[in-house]
Parts: structure tokens; C-alpha cells; sequence
């Protein structure tokens, strides 16, 4: 079964073999694996991106399309959605993670406005369109160079470092606006008093 080609050993895994099922996990688990870390950097949790992985692969065999790819580009695939699912997952947690950071005591109003600070980056971050967020979260989340993220993504390094570099330009000058309009106003009467 170990010769078997790439193609044939998705089929017969499609059909329900359980003994192809393990050749193809020997042959591309490394490959999986491997792919996992660098996008999360983290060994635990890149093994159960490799797990899922395999498990998708698994119940979706049988819909492999020869002309759509090689059987590796269609795992890889699979791979780098499912680490992408766990990004966006771990950026919701973010702000939670964040908030429950904040001091419970002491500096009350300190507290409530990083609170505040974060809920209102979440909501920019949640506003942007879906490329610019997982480009933000290949870069800043997995801390992936441009050319990483241009394999990953199919773009060019240099659309890539184009598309980042206007996003944070954008959320930040975004950020600058809305942060100006929630500033309380001065009390012109108290201003002019002194």
C-alpha cells in the first residue's frame, strides 16, 4: 500500500480503507504538521490542526478533483483552513484575554477605558473585510514574514506587504478618528474661567 500513488490512496481512503487512511497520515503528516507550526507556533495546538486536517480529508475524499490540484496543494489546503479557523478563533479571545488582564482594583477608571480601548479595536478589527483580517492575523498573530504569507495566501510578497501596509494605515487612522470623537468635549465655560 506504501506505493500506492497520492490519487489512488485518497480514493481507497474515501471508500472507508482504514489501512490506506494510516499510509496517507505517514505520508503527509510531517508535511501537515510542519505547516501547522509556522502558522501558529505552537506544538499542541498545531497537532490538532494536523488532526482535523486528517479528519476533513478524511470525509471529504471522495470529492477530490484531479484537475483541481495535486492531492498535497488539496491537503495543504485543508491544513491552512482549518489553522486559519483557529486564528479567527483566537483573535475572538483576544479582547477577553485582554480585558481579564485589567487590573480588578486600584485604577478603576484606568481599567474600564483599556476595556473600553480594546472592545473598540475588536469591533475595527471585525469591521475590516476577511483578506485584511487574516493577513493581520498571519502577520501579527503567527508573526510570519511576507513571503510566508504569500506562499499561504497565493498573493505576491509584494501584494502582501502592499495589502498590509494599507491596512494598518487604515485602522490606524481609523482608530486616531473614532478614538478623537469618543474624547470627551472641553468645557468651554471651565476653559475660559482660568
Amino acid at each position: 500500500m506504501e506505493a500506492l500513488s497520492d490519487e489512488t490512496l485518497l480514493a481507497a481512503m474515501g471508500a472507508g480503507d482504514a489501512d490506506a487512511a494510516a499510509v496517507f497520515v505517514r505520508r503527509f503528516q510531517s508535511r501537515v504538521y510542519g505547516l501547522a507550526l509556522t502558522m501558529l507556533r505552537d506544538p499542541g495546538i498545531a497537532e490538532d490542526v494536523a488532526q482535523e486536517t486528517f479528519v476533513r480529508a478524511w470525509r471529504h475524499a471522495a470529492t477530490y478533483d484531479a484537475r483541481r490540484g495535486r492531492v498535497p496543494t488539496w491537503l495543504l489546503t485543508i491544513a491552512r483552513n482549518v489553522a486559519v479557523d483557529h486564528f479567527r478563533q483566537r483573535r475572538q479571545h483576544v479582547a477577553l484575554d485582554l480585558a481579564s488582564e485589567l487590573p480588578a482594583e486600584g485604577a478603576a477608571d484606568e481599567a474600564a477605558e483599556r476595556r473600553s480601548d480594546v472592545e473598540h479595536l475588536g469591533r475595527l478589527l471585525s469591521a475590516l473585510p476577511e483578506r485584511e483580517r487574516e493577513l493581520l492575523s498571519l502577520k501579527y498573530g503567527a508573526g510570519l514574514t511576507n513571503r510566508a504569507i504569500a506562499r499561504l495566501t497565493g498573493l505576491s510578497e509584494s501584494n502582501v506587504g502592499t495589502l498590509l501596509h494599507r491596512t494598518v494605515t487604515a485602522l490606524r487612522d481609523e482608530w486616531q478618528r473614532t478614538t478623537e470623537v469618543r474624547e470627551p468635549a472641553l468645557d468651554t465655560k471651565e476653559h475660559h474661567r482660568g
